[in-house]
């Protein structure tokens, strides 16, 4: 008897040690071939995390934080990950919907507190769900870092900020739209949009990272580096994470939000958006907590525009993995390149971020963001 059971735990140690051989030589491979990938893209640097199975399985990062300094990029490195911060708006949204503070349905001018209707259709209500979802037919052509662009009671040219079809009617992308979602949840919670984020999204998750930079190490910030064309090199840009330190001081409430870019200004890590992801994978649940309710996290991934696939800030792709209709966002701004998209019935997902890089597109879809997020799922998932 005693002979069978330490026959038994050598059977399962060996097992053990096979199994860890295996995957520190999977992982081995995985990290030379992507070593590669970031070399041929020219990238700065590339920080990738993957979920199975609900799980964070793999997170690794390549190349440089800082070229300047020659400084490493680390896992728990930041970067300002650009359009994804769209989805954190509206999983707060989400949240006031489930406290009865308002609905999709709702009038975006009561919501915002000014007059938000296309000039050309005054009959027609713009709604929250319009906002969202990038039908509300709201363009970005006067800028979206003031609400006064939109205000017919502050911009000169608030009617070029509407175009030519009726809300509801057509698609198109629009930072504006998230930047005045923000305000709502300023409005609506009585909380500063970036102290509500980390309160109701990012503490309960337990997750580092934020729209304030004065609120964030600095030390940990990745530096952005955008392709000059001209000079065929990769330049800093500082303007990724300016402090607007005395813009901030002279804030008003329900109005100022757009300095904390609610549209692309999160500041996290690409292991912690793995987990904010896995959330939303989970359909509104991470680690015991639960953030918003299966039923309005299916929503948030429901496609609003036929055309373009897309719902409440998350849209469906099939083209970074191929062959698999993934839900999530990409994003892109000062040179930096990011991309999260999982499957909730598979359960599997895959952060892709570069802090800079050569910028070729295939098929519309940055090269880098694409093949790195196929290279580790046929790695790593398949």
């Amino acid at each position: 008897m005693t002979s069978f059971i330490s026959l038994k735990k050598a059977f399962s140690i060996s097992f053990f040690l096979l199994f860890a051989i295996h995957s520190f030589s999977q992982n081995a491979k995985v990290d030379s071939e992507m070593q590669d990938l970031v070399k041929k893209a020219n990238a700065v640097g590339v920080a990738v995390a993957v979920v199975k199975d609900g799980q964070l399985i793999y997170a690794h990062s390549y190349g440089l934080k800082d070229q300047e300094k020659n400084i490493p990029l680390k896992n728990d490195d930041i970067f300002r990950i650009a359009s994804i911060s769209k989805s954190f708006s509206a999983t707060a949204i989400m949240q006031l919907i489930e406290a009865k503070k308002m609905s999709l349905t709702d009038d975006f001018s009561k919501l915002v507190g000014f007059k938000v209707r296309n000039p050309k259709y005054p009959e027609t209500i713009i709604t929250l769900k319009m906002v969202l979802s990038h039908t509300s037919s709201i363009n970005d052509s006067q800028g979206y870092f003031n609400l006064d662009v939109i205000n017919p009671d502050k911009g000169k040219n608030w009617q070029k900020c509407y175009n030519d079809y009726e809300p509801g009617k057509g698609y198109m992308y629009c930072n504006l739209n998230f930047n005045m979602v923000g305000t709502v949840i300023e409005k609506t919670s009585g909380e500063r949009f970036d102290s509500y984020i980390k309160n109701h999204i990012l503490n309960p998750l337990g997750l580092y990272g934020g729209y304030w930079v004065d609120a964030l190490d600095s030390n940990r910030f990745v530096t952005l580096y955008e392709y000059n064309n001209e000079l065929k090199k990769l330049t800093p840009s500082p303007s990724a994470y300016v402090a607007r330190t005395e813009e901030i001081k002279n804030y008003i409430m329900g109005y100022s939000t757009p300095l904390f870019s609610p549209t692309g200004g999160m500041k996290i890590s690409a292991t912690d958006l793995a987990k904010y992801m896995t959330m939303h994978m989970n359909y509104g649940k991470y680690n015991g907590q639960r953030i918003i309710s299966k039923k309005h996290s299916k929503l948030m991934q429901t496609k609003v525009s036929e055309e373009e696939s897309y719902g409440l800030a998350l849209r469906a792709d099939s083209t970074f993995v191929p062959g698999k209709m993934l839900k999530g966002h990409t994003g892109s701004a000062y040179g930096l390149f990011s991309s999260m998209f999982f499957d909730p019935k598979e359960k599997f997902g895959i952060v892709v971020i570069t802090n800079g890089c050569d910028p070729k597109y295939t098929g519309g879809k940055n090269d880098i963001r694409k093949l790195s997020s196929t290279l580790l799922y046929n790695a790593l998932i398949k």
